[in-house]
């Protein structure tokens, strides 16, 4: 096992009714931000919860905070936060809300052009304190420092972490996920089931009680995913999705051991490019990525095939083989596809994603960094 700093001060509020608490969590002289995206909060009642249990305070409203959130937008808030003297910020909503009022929070004190602490890595030296309300588990940002930012002038897509962006606290209410849209509960159990993968299939490092909280999570959304699909009034199969997303990247299973994430690199050029959703990039990238770097992933694939997949018979070629074709599989049984071509991506945007990992220097990916930029060509054109 790797050494390793895990910290982690995120207080979780789970379970119905705990967006009624959030008032004792937030200091009473602060003036808030609430922040959203589309209004659906406006729809499901969650945004009734939210004032009520704010009722008294000094609260300012931003919506608006897109999928993939624009840096254009979050700039918008951040001046509003100056201007207004806020010191608290709420983030009710998705992940997207959630790292897009992360980077608010950093960007509010940061000197100089804020685009800088994605583009050029700036460091983070303050940041406005903020909470979330959760409604739609996946990206695990309720619960770790990570943030992603699209800049819609240019299509770049990029991400940026730093502890002074933990939550201070997030509410996890799995009746706020009763009324998402099929999309957005499979994309969710898509997105935490990759973030598993990336921190787990890499190679061995002796480190058995991460791996088995790995594959105790993946084997959680594998037979509570599809309940959820089916029954999306069914408050424990939500609960248990929603915790396993939680969990997925809190940085636990994460901790003392070697980390992927080339097919979330991969992805997110796909997202600023084509406009996909985070997931549907995983679900196409992450199969592919196995397959290609299935030797030196070897004895974790097969690992991962026996006691994700139970299978136990037949050579170690065909046992590989078998657990990501059962990968992919699973992401197309949940609603999720998992083909370039399944979303109207040709070829030719191949080059396109090589060229802008080299103008960044970013071509050495993966836990060996040796998914370079033949590699990717490799995934992508498997991914057709």
């Amino acid at each position: 096992m790797k050494n390793f700093v895990f910290y982690n001060p995120v207080k979780i509020l789970f379970g119905k009714g705990q967006i009624a608490n959030i008032a004792a969590e937030i200091p009473a002289d602060a003036k808030i931000l609430i922040t959203y995206g589309g209004g659906s909060i406006k729809t499901n009642g969650v945004y009734d919860q939210v004032k009520s249990a704010l009722f008294g305070r000094n609260v300012v409203e931003f919506g608006g905070i897109e999928p993939n959130p624009h840096l254009e937008t979050l700039l918008k808030a951040v001046e509003i936060v100056r201007n207004e003297d806020i010191d608290f910020l709420l983030a009710v909503g998705g992940g997207s809300v959630l790292d897009g009022t992360k980077f608010i929070a950093a960007a509010v004190p940061f000197v100089g052009d804020p685009w800088d602490i994605l583009a050029k890595n700036a460091p983070v030296k303050a940041a406005v304190p903020f909470g979330t309300v959760l409604t739609l588990p996946a990206t695990g940002s309720e619960m770790n420092t990570n943030s992603v930012v699209t800049k819609w002038e240019t299509q770049e897509k990029l991400p940026f972490s730093s502890p002074l962006v933990f939550p201070r606290f997030s509410v996890l209410d799995p009746e706020t996920t009763f009324s998402l849209p099929v999309r957005q509960i499979s994309n969710g159990i898509v997105d935490a089931y990759t973030h598993v993968m990336e921190q787990y299939l890499t190679f061995p490092v002796n480190a058995p009680l991460q791996d088995r909280m790995a594959e105790s999570i993946l084997k959680t959304l594998i037979e509570e995913g599809p309940k959820t699909l089916a029954n999306p009034q069914d408050y424990n199969a939500r609960a248990n999705v929603m915790w396993s997303a939680t969990l997925a990247l809190n940085g636990l299973i994460g901790a003392g051991v070697p980390q992927d994430w080339a097919t979330h690199m991969i992805g997110h050029e796909l997202t600023a490019l084509h406009g996909l959703d985070h997931a549907q990039t995983l679900a196409i990238v992450l199969p592919s990525t196995l397959t290609i770097k299935r030797d030196r992933k070897w004895q974790k694939l097969l690992q991962y095939a026996q006691r994700v997949w139970g299978i136990v018979d037949g050579r170690e070629e065909e046992r590989v083989t078998e657990a990501i074709a059962k990968t992919r599989h699973f992401f197309e049984s949940v609603g999720v596809r998992t083909r370039l071509s399944d979303y109207g991506v040709g070829l030719d945007t191949i080059p396109v994603i090589i060229e802008r990992f080299e103008k960044r220097g970013t071509v050495a990916l993966g836990e060996y960094k040796d998914v370079n930029s033949q590699v990717v060509e490799q995934i992508l054109t498997l991914s057709a």
